[in-house]
């Protein structure tokens, strides 16, 4: 048991902190030997599984990220931007693997984890779900085939509590749709709809959010041209597909060299 990789999950009472742990606590590949919240969060000093409601796991709360992750392979990270970048210095320097599930990472960010890929293995996926990184690759297909005549639009549903927006996944799909156009995202992206705007610009890429209820996550690519549409989609219906591609990203990372990768890395899907 010893012999199994050591995980660290940050952010542990979140929705994927608590799926994660019970994921890795049913895993025979991997072992959980840290659990991180925020200073002042009450989980802080109990242990993990007596606060999950699942019994006693060994692994008490800390909200001091070196020492525990000193002690890991690997650490998972579904938090936000700023602790992830304490997460990643941290990572770096004890050249442990960092899988980032974190979304809302701005440019200065990337560059930030970009730094500390040259000491560790750094994956990061807007979602770790192998459907929607094979719905990814296709949005990048269908988008090189297709001309501007059809129009391009990306409609994501989450939960009420999400609070970033776009989502990471639908920007990560809107990447894709920029790539097999040959176009910069950040130019043709279309993002705010309010009010009297205009005609739509041809060969932009357009994002619809909804959030409500305790939608997993719902993502439609949208093709639409005269007289014709196609809509690729992904519906995830349980959090655990995630919780279990970012341990699968873990575990992968143990045996690569420092440096940046992605799920399409992790699944073996190339860049094509």
């Amino acid at each position: 048991m010893t012999d199994l990789p050591g995980i660290v999950i940050t952010g542990a009472s979140g929705r994927m902190g608590r799926m994660l742990i019970r994921t890795i606590a049913e895993s025979p590949r991997a072992r959980l030997i840290g659990a991180l919240e925020r200073s002042g969060h009450p989980w802080i000093g109990q242990d993990v599984g007596t606060a999950l409601g699942i019994g006693d796991m060994g692994v008490r709360v800390a909200d001091d990220p070196l020492e525990v992750i000193a002690g890991a392979q690997a650490i998972i990270d579904f938090t936000a931007p700023e602790a992830t970048l304490e997460f990643a210095t941290l990572a770096a320097q004890a050249r442990v693997v960092h899988v980032i599930g974190t979304t809302g990472l701005d440019a200065a960010d990337l560059k930030h984890l970009d730094a500390a890929a040259r000491h560790a293995v750094i994956i990061r996926a807007g979602n770790m779900s192998l459907g929607v990184n094979l719905l990814t690759q296709l949005t990048k297909r269908v988008a090189a085939a297709l001309d501007e005549e059809f129009d391009i639009e990306i409609v994501e549903a989450h939960h009420n509590q999400k609070i970033d927006s776009p989502s990471g996944t639908a920007l990560m799909l809107g990447q894709a749709a920029a790539e097999g156009r040959g176009v910069a995202l950040e130019i043709v992206s279309d993002r705010g709809r309010d009010g009297i705007t205009g005609r739509r610009e041809r060969g932009h890429i357009g994002f619809s959010a909804i959030r409500g209820g305790d939608i997993v996550g719902e993502h439609d690519v949208i093709f639409a041209a005269a007289g014709e549409r196609i809509v690729l989609r992904h519906i995830a219906t349980d959090r655990v597909i995630f919780a279990r591609g970012a341990l699968r990203a873990a575990l992968w990372g143990l045996s690569r060299k420092p440096g940046s990768y992605d799920m399409i890395d992790v699944l073996g899907l190339g860049k094509n």
